[in-house]
């Protein structure tokens, strides 16, 4: 028995050398994604976790927890043993919007989460029907300034990034609009095309598919600059500057008390693998945009994000019930 024991705590301390670090993984890795399968994070937590299965020579798989605006995902990964061999799949909204939503959180989300690396960022798209006539975000900016507190806007997940993006542009702009929770993008999209709400925001990977083929049409992008496959929209900074980008993005990061040696390795193989241009060309195919960064570059974004965004979390409106 003592050896056996013996052999448990070896094993329990071999995994925070360095070398050992290296070696890094030996078993299957698990990626808790805090959504449900087949949305957004899903899709892009896979094309990560195949990207590291053939760096690694492991399988890395992705278990889902979704529910209660991503905190039942987040508390199983802060929960799981900290050994690299369980790796939360971190929302921009999870660490943006709840540590102001859920006072009560157990965790500071970026003290006690490991940073590892920045996997991608999606522009927020604002769109509207191809047959309401408005091209520009400054025709929709007054469009709804002539109707004050006829429009409503679908967005997804009160707290989410579509949503205060919603918020930020109704306050900057000085808008009597609604925005109206939708529990998926096909839902609020339904009622835009039908023609009872005239706004949706989301993620451009979402709503790519409608804009394609000509059923919405894409106002404004959320990014820093133009996005270089669709450089013909302008960003909502260019019309709106007091918002200087709108973007979901997503990241790895480790349980608290993640060994730093492993916490670096999985970020260096992650920024080995996301520079492969075959998986660039991927993500930019599905309107996401890879960019880069260290463990700590990643953990000083995430406190700009919060700070970004906290005026905005003060100020949501409570929402209107879906429109029958």
């Amino acid at each position: 028995m003592r050896s056996i024991l013996a052999l448990v705590l070896l094993a329990a301390v071999a995994v925070t050398t360095p070398a050992s670090a290296q070696s890094f993984p030996n078993a299957p890795v698990k990626l808790i994604v805090t959504t449900g399968a087949g949305g957004a994070p899903d899709v892009i937590a896979r094309i990560v976790a195949e990207g590291l299965s053939r760096r690694w020579n492991q399988q890395v798989f992705v278990a889902n927890h979704p529910g209660a605006a991503g905190s039942i995902g987040m508390k199983v990964a802060g929960s799981s043993p900290a050994d690299g061999y369980t790796l939360l799949f971190a929302l921009s909204s999870s660490f943006v919007a709840l540590p102001e939503i859920a006072k009560d959180y157990p965790y500071d989300l970026v003290r006690d989460f490991v940073s590892i690396g920045y996997v991608c960022e999606q522009p927020m798209a604002v769109a509207v029907p191809s047959s309401l006539g408005i091209n520009t975000l400054g025709e929709l900016i007054d469009y709804v300034k002539k109707r004050p507190g006829e429009i409503n806007v679908a967005v997804l997940s009160r707290g989410g990034i579509p949503h205060l993006t919603a918020e930020w542009i109704k306050m900057t702009a000085g808008l009597e609009w609604a925005s109206i929770n939708y529990p998926g993008t096909p839902a609020g999209l339904s009622d835009v095309m039908g023609g009872r709400v005239q706004v949706i925001m989301d993620g451009l990977p979402s709503l790519a598919g409608a804009i394609n083929g000509g059923q919405l049409k894409l106002v404004a992008v959320g990014g820093a600059k133009r996005l270089p496959n669709r450089p013909e929209t302008p960003t909502i900074a260019e019309t709106l500057p007091a918002i200087p980008r709108a973007l979901g993005w997503f990241a790895l990061m480790g349980p608290p008390g993640t060994p730093e040696p492993v916490a670096r390795k999985i970020s260096e193989d992650l920024q080995v693998v996301l520079s492969e241009p075959a998986m660039k060309k991927r993500f930019e195919d599905i309107a996401s945009y890879i960019n880069p960064m260290s463990p700590a570059e990643l953990k000083d974004y995430i406190r700009t994000e919060q700070s970004l965004w906290k005026p905005v979390i003060e100020q949501i409106a409570t929402f209107k019930p879906v429109p029958k």
